[in-house]
């Protein structure tokens, strides 16, 4: 039986590598413009995301991430996706039709410093990992977070799926830096970071 509430927005749902992970899709703009934000408990997103507070105030919810068109959330062990899924979707419904912004204040901002003279390079590798490859990890319930440039050198996390895995710094130096080097010439490498 369908929420009263849910009737008035559709919110597809994805399986991902991950049991424990499942992908919302809204169908509107979650961070948008702003690049992902992935928040791995309630403290993280104490005043820096309303909805990600919100999806921890859900018992249960273990981390949640908030890509440009989707949410993704990890549950705890002990709870079926057939109990959490209904309240979580309900919970999102609530959230986007209250039109509710999904970032407050800093957090739509670069996590560190960019020089003024690198924001243009800066814009171009954001645009092309939101593009290019995060759309390719994304499948695998991972992501690939911009963490900084400086001197040509290229600063990434790997999120999710893609963090601890074996075949990750292979994807950063002959996948993404290959690609970051052939469209931004400024780029000289890219260097992993654990967040």
């Amino acid at each position: 039986m369908k929420n009263e509430d849910m009737t008035a927005m559709f919110i597809e749902t994805e399986d991902t590598p991950n049991p424990a992970t499942l992908k919302f899709l809204p169908g509107r703009a979650v961070t948008g413009d702003f690049r992902p934000v992935d928040f791995g408990d309630a403290n993280s997103a104490s005043g820096r995301s309303e909805l990600a507070e919100t999806l921890f105030g859900l018992e249960d919810v273990r981390r949640v991430f908030l890509g440009s068109d989707f949410v993704s959330i990890t549950k705890s062990d002990g709870i079926s996706w057939g109990d959490l899924k209904p309240v979580v979707l309900g919970t999102l419904t609530t959230f986007f039709e209250n039109g509710r912004p999904v970032l407050s204040g800093d957090a739509e901002v670069l996590d560190h410093d960019v020089a003024a003279e690198d924001r243009e390079v800066v814009s171009r590798i954001l645009d092309l990992l939101d593009t290019r490859v995060r759309p390719a990890v994304a499948g695998d319930g991972g992501d690939i977070a911009f963490r900084g440039y400086k001197e040509g050198v290229v600063y990434l996390a790997m999120q999710g799926a893609c963090s601890g895995c074996p075949s990750s710094r292979a994807t950063l130096k002959h996948g993404v830096e290959n690609m970051l080097r052939h469209y931004v010439p400024e780029v000289v490498s890219v260097e992993q970071v654990e967040d």
